[in-house]
């Protein structure tokens, strides 16, 4: 598996939003950057096929 260049992304989020997610990722078992990175990717492919 090719690996790809990763950067750190600094956000500001809601204290109960940021508890939310860590919680998520733990029961999906990843880590919090990889949870984020799915679900971020998976939100914009989504939206990406809605608009055609």
């Amino acid at each position: 598996m090719e690996r790809v260049e990763k950067r750190q992304f600094n956000v500001y989020l809601p204290p109960d939003l940021i508890k939310r997610v860590k919680h998520a990722s733990v029961d999906a078992d990843e880590s919090l950057s990889s949870f984020v990175e799915r679900v971020l990717e998976d939100h914009l492919r989504t939206s990406e096929e809605r608009e055609r």
